[in-house]
């Protein structure tokens, strides 16, 4: 791999799954995975089970890739920022995903992540962010590398952590379960994760450039949650469900997982990538804030 970091990683790097950073807070390391630019319907399509308020389908463009956690903030790390461990299944591993945390809770660490590396700018998902990397280019009900049984039409409990025969959130990472595709664990079940939108009723109006709604007309105040959790059924994990709660609630089966990057706020017809996989042209170059030039090396197939 050529080149180098920016001053606030502590590692990087290239693997099966695609590239990396990492970050280290008192002794504490977290990966974030890079989710190259591309286009995808957000939302089920008539086929599937869905529900009304993942419909209508609507197609995004992401101009730039973006860095995601490859999973939910543990509770060491949450601990690390926060002094404190809110989480309700506190007597696990120092791995296992601070839950009982609300949207507000999200943003106070946020800020405090965020004074700790300047230039890493730690936002939660927009919806659309969320969605394109748990499907991780895949237009199925469920993503296929991790419910490979039933060829992503359904999710085992062998291969999610969710169910009602289910005593609690299991650590952030490992096995016996998979990452996905992009090197993300845990996008169906486990925790639900924060977004950054408002409720809203449907997809109607969404941003076409994955933008997160940051108003509601209606006065609405929820915020969305994506990807069901440890106690929820199958369908709740499914990579197009979504749900809401205030964003004061807090609850054992909730936790999140921080985005990095700029989303571009406008486009011309036609620019941008081309279906689900990397643009071979300039449209997924990292801004200044993102590793320099790594996205983009991966993107030549240089990292």
């Amino acid at each position: 791999m050529n080149g180098g970091a920016p001053e606030w990683a502590s590692g990087w790097g290239q693997d099966s799954h695609g590239v990396f950073v990492e970050i280290t807070v008192h002794e504490i390391t977290q990966r974030l995975r890079w989710c190259p630019a591309g286009r995808f319907l957000m939302g089920s399509p008539e086929r599937e089970e869905g529900l009304s308020r993942e419909r209508p389908q609507r197609e995004i463009t992401f101009t730039k890739g973006f860095w995601l956690f490859d999973t939910t903030v543990t509770q060491a790390l949450y601990e690390a920022v926060m002094g404190k461990n809110p989480s309700h299944f506190s007597e696990g591993s120092a791995k296992s995903p601070v839950e009982n945390v609300s949207w507000e809770d999200t943003q106070a660490f946020l800020k405090r992540l965020n004074r700790e590396f300047p230039g890493l700018s730690l936002t939660l998902p927009s919806e659309a962010q969320w969605e394109y990397a748990c499907r991780a280019g895949s237009d199925t009900r469920f993503e296929p590398t991790v419910a490979a049984k039933y060829n992503s039409m359904d999710l085992t409990a062998e291969e999610a952590n969710f169910g009602e025969e289910k005593k609690g959130p299991v650590p952030v990472s490992g096995a016996p379960y998979r990452p996905n595709a992009w090197g993300l664990w845990h996008m169906h079940g486990n925790v639900w994760e924060w977004c950054a939108d408002i409720w809203s009723a449907d997809h109607k109006g969404a941003d076409p450039f994955g933008k997160p709604r940051l108003e509601s007309g209606k006065g609405e105040r929820d915020r969305v949650v994506r990807g069901g959790s440890w106690f929820e059924p199958a369908r709740y994990c499914r990579s197009a469900f979504r749900f809401r709660f205030p964003p004061g609630f807090r609850s054992s089966g909730i936790g999140f997982r921080p985005a990095g990057g700029l989303l571009a706020s406008s486009s011309r017809p036609g620019d941008g990538p081309e279906g689900r996989g990397l643009d071979p042209g300039t449209s997924d170059k990292p801004e200044a804030s993102d590793v320099r030039g790594l996205g983009r090396r991966a993107e030549r197939g240089e990292a």
